[in-house]
């Protein structure tokens, strides 16, 4: 049997790899192991990335962060439902989170202008340059995507889980792992789509019947079509759980640059 031998990387290749790394920090940071210095700076740009999200999300009040796919148009039914949802959140009194790109992070911070509301997105940096939406109040963009996760999840008391990909899989199921596991509260998880979710809310059931989960873990989840029912939850899950009415947004400083909404 031949092995195929390996072609050798060009210095081209290298310099272009090292050039897409510069831009793309998470590219350097999970690669393996860096020079200690280069392992320094990666700390410190972390943290930097911390420091700037928190300074941009400390004073925009409770929220509720919208997930789904940035890939459906404005006339699409989901980007249709999802901009209703946004504008259903803001009725509540909430803000409106999302990743801050076009599609179902666009309708929803749309929705949430369209009564008034206030809506805030985080971006993320990606070798396809991701656009911020133009229905923001504020926004921060991160070089690092579990930053950007953490951060979301910090300043939200509710999660909606519109139609999307892998990124709103991830996003989903990092939150039913923190609530699953005590790391964070019970905060209401809502699954709008019932058609486009069915197998995986199938796969769920499957993992209650293997034991793998635990049948109360599915009250963590509310699956449904309808806007009506999605903000009974929120409200029963949220607004009265956590007390909301009564929370007040830390006062901002101008002294230290502070900015709130």
């Amino acid at each position: 049997m031949s092995v195929a031998t390996a072609s050798k990387v060009t210095e081209t290749e290298i310099k272009e790899e090292e050039k897409f790394c510069g831009e793309q920090r998470d590219r350097i940071l999970l690669r393996g192991p860096n020079q200690r210095g280069r392992e320094f700076s990666l700390l410190i740009g972390v943290a930097s990335d911390f420091m700037r999200g928190l300074r941009t999300l400390h004073f925009v009040g409770p929220c509720i962060t919208v997930f789904g796919s940035a890939r459906f148009k404005e006339d699409h039914p989901y980007y249709i439902a999802a901009r209703q949802m946004g504008a259903a959140i803001s009725n509540m009194g909430f803000t409106v989170m999302t990743g801050g790109g076009p599609g179902i992070m666009e309708a929803a911070n749309r929705g949430a202008k369209d009564v008034g509301g206030h809506s805030v997105g985080c971006n993320i940096k990606l070798p396809f340059e991701q656009h911020e939406n133009p229905y923001l109040d504020r926004s921060v963009t991160f070089n690092h995507f579990f930053v950007r996760k953490t951060l979301m999840i910090k300043y939200s008391y509710g999660f909606v889980i519109m139609p999307g990909g892998f990124g709103t899989l991830d996003e989903m199921f990092e939150a039913l792992t923190l609530i699953q596991t005590k790391k964070i509260r019970n905060f209401p998880i809502v699954v709008m789509g019932s058609e486009f979710w069915g197998e995986i809310r199938s796969f769920i059931d499957s993992m209650v019947c293997a034991g793998t989960i635990s049948p109360e873990d599915l009250d963590l989840i509310l699956f449904t079509d309808s806007p009506t029912d999605a903000v009974a939850h929120l409200r029963e899950k949220a607004v009265k759980q956590f007390g909301l009415q009564e929370k007040r947004v830390p006062r901002s400083s101008v002294l230290l640059g502070e900015k709130g909404l």
